[in-house]
């Protein structure tokens, strides 16, 4: 996997050849509009992330923010990492329905979207799936999770 050193996004995407900025610029452009509000855009883990604020939820497994959205160029692909449908069947049921509609191949690892260009991801289905998870809804499943172990 490709990490950044990049400490801001700003500088992420300047470090970005132009071909690979344009991608990551229009996928991140329509992230931010379905993000819902609470949710913080970072770099973390080398990539541009979206997640939960330490001051909402400090106790996480790894003491780090926990993610919900991240967005990375690699060297063969594009990859945007979601949480949401990973930790919710009816999401990644809504995600795979929307694909086939869109006649697109989803190209997906347990939360790992990868596509080669902004003509193999459905940036519609994808921003939907990502506005039904409010912050409060994904701190309440976490800790769920975490009261099980």
């Amino acid at each position: 996997m490709v990490s950044s050193n990049a400490p801001t996004v700003a500088q992420y995407l300047a470090s970005l050849p132009p071909d690979r900025r344009k991608v990551v610029a229009a996928v991140r452009a329509t992230v931010r509009r379905a993000m819902p509000k609470g949710y913080r855009e970072a770099m973390g883990y080398g990539m541009i992330t979206w997640s939960v604020p330490m001051a909402v939820l400090p106790d996480t497994y790894n003491g780090e923010p926990l993610c919900y959205v991240a967005l990375a160029a690699q060297k063969q692909y594009f990859a945007l990492y979601l949480m949401g449908p990973y930790g919710d069947p009816s999401l990644l049921a809504e995600l795979k329905k929307g694909y086939r509609s869109a006649g697109l191949k989803l190209d997906m690892g347990k939360s790992c979207l990868r596509f080669k260009g902004l003509e193999a991801i459905a940036l519609d289905v994808v921003a939907g799936v990502i506005a039904r998870v409010p912050v409060a809804t994904y701190v309440a499943r976490y800790q769920a999770t975490r009261r099980k172990k």
